[in-house]
């Protein structure tokens, strides 16, 4: 079997610079997202990695993904799962359908993928997995209610599954960036405001944070001085305080 590092939404954004990082480091690399055309050309550009296109918040993704990874004689050694989007806008004004495929793909198809992994890592006693959470999952988010959900999601599972695995030799991290120069808010229809412009991290950083603190096994990563404290907020500030100001930010 063939050890391969499988990242998923890796045709934009951090996924990129997952892939570019990792390709640095000598891995052979799956790329995983919708868009052809891209992921084509980043495995390219990269060399020793193979594009497959799906959509994985579709029902059963996850598994033919895991079936076509079986069929190449591979075997995931480390799982990134950085796939996910946002939606802003208030509750009731945005599509429930939309919605429900965020919540599949932030949450379904990354536990799914964790689910089909570990068995695995856990014979081998040995690989790593990296959820990209966000800073959102600290807090509750008046105009963007579904995505921060979904991140708390992550963060809580992520946390648990690192306790789980370290007995099996298994790293596991969530991976909490606040604001970051990628196409996330344009996709989630957020305009930027001065509160988040001043915040934005450049991509190539924040995964160089992520891999970093998943080298070293950290349960949680939160790059940036400004994110670590703003992820502490609850600990500070009435909850009732907490849910204005993050709809303030929103606005």
């Amino acid at each position: 079997m063939t050890p391969i590092t499988l990242i998923t939404g890796a045709s934009a954004g951090l996924g990129v610079d997952f892939a570019r990082q990792l390709a640095g480091k000598g891995r052979r690399i799956v790329l995983v997202a919708r868009r052809k055309d891209r992921l084509q050309a980043l495995a390219k550009e990269i060399g020793d990695a193979r594009a497959v296109v799906i959509d994985l918040s579709q029902l059963g993704a996850a598994g033919r993904l895991m079936a076509d990874i079986a069929k190449h004689g591979e075997q995931v050694e480390t799982l990134i799962n950085n796939a996910g989007f946002g939606l802003w806008g208030r509750f009731e004004k945005l599509d429930a359908a939309r919605q429900r495929e965020m919540i599949d793909l932030n949450i379904g198809a990354l536990t799914e993928l964790c689910a089909a992994v570990v068995p695995g890592m856990i014979s081998r006693r040995s690989g790593e997995i990296l959820n990209v959470a966000s800073t959102a999952a600290f807090q509750p988010g008046p105009g963007m209610a579904v995505y921060f959900a979904t991140k708390a999601f992550v963060l809580s599972f992520t946390e648990a599954l690192h306790e789980e695995m370290a007995r099996h030799g298994i790293k596991v991290s969530a991976l909490c960036p606040g604001p970051t120069a990628t196409e996330f808010g344009e996709v989630a229809g957020f305009k930027s405001n001065g509160a988040v412009s001043t915040m934005t991290a450049g991509s190539a950083a924040v995964v160089a944070a992520g891999l970093s603190g998943l080298e070293r096994n950290r349960a949680v990563v939160i790059p940036g001085i400004a994110n670590k404290f703003g992820a502490q907020g609850h600990r500070f500030l009435p909850r009732a305080w907490l849910r204005r100001v993050t709809a303030l930010i929103k606005e």
